[in-house]
């Protein structure tokens, strides 16, 4: 077995979730317990989400792998577009993801030879949604672990507004981002362009999932609204 057959073998083991040691992998795949050693040293230098050590053992807890793909020169266009578009106007941890992408899907060997560095656009950062930039890492953090927020909040009109939200959900309309959440001022939802946030500061405080006050249900009565 080539080492790329057994790199990706060893992934199709381990994503099952439970742990797995290396003899038993080394066993599995007939090679030796350091064989293995070396090969997760690999995989975890990919990227690969791996978790564990020698002596313990190893699992993957959260796989995210994309099946071989044959992309067209328009659909590489619009990756390639939508990338440079996030190394603008996102935060850092996003803007850094949008570099490695890249520059897997242009190291590619069949990509570098279509030049996909002369697609025939540029991107130019959004001036309007840039205020609100400083505030996304605590707001995507805030969605990821239901963490609530205090924000200070300054409406169209400038009348300023102290908040306790339950973020819920992160929004981008080509020139404003927005992040629609669950308000305890208002006891209702609402959606807060984020340029406009002009303080956003950690409570730590979590919020429990509760009926009525999810992004389902969010989704749910904006869709109703439509119908009407």
């Amino acid at each position: 077995m080539r080492r790329a057959e057994r790199l990706a073998e060893i992934v199709e083991i381990v994503r099952d979730g439970r742990l797995h040691t290396a003899r038993d992998l080394a066993e599995s795949l007939e090679v030796s317990d350091r064989t293995i050693y070396r090969d997760m040293d690999t995989l975890a230098a990919s990227g690969v989400p791996i978790e564990g050590e020698r002596g313990v053992g190893y699992l993957l807890r959260e796989p995210v792998f994309l099946p071989p793909l044959a992309l067209s020169s328009t659909e590489l266009e619009a990756l390639s577009l939508g990338m440079a578009i996030v190394r603008e106007a996102a935060d850092p941890e996003l803007q850094e993801a949008a570099m490695t992408l890249l520059g897997k899907v242009e190291g590619h060997a069949s990509i570098r030879r279509r030049s996909p560095k002369s697609w025939g656009f540029g991107v130019y950062a959004f001036e309007q949604a840039k205020p609100g930039f400083v505030h996304m890492p605590l707001i995507r953090r805030a969605v990821q672990e239901r963490l609530k927020l205090r924000i200070t909040y300054v409406s169209l009109a400038g009348d300023k507004s102290e908040r306790i939200i339950r973020p819920l959900q992160t929004d981008y309309w080509g020139r404003v981002w927005t992040c629609s959440a669950w308000c305890e001022l208002r006891n209702a939802f609402r959606a807060f362009r984020i340029d406009r946030i002009s303080g956003c500061f950690d409570t730590n405080e979590h919020f429990d999932v509760e009926h009525g006050k999810t992004i389902e249900d969010y989704l749910e009565k904006i869709a109703k609204t439509f119908e009407n």
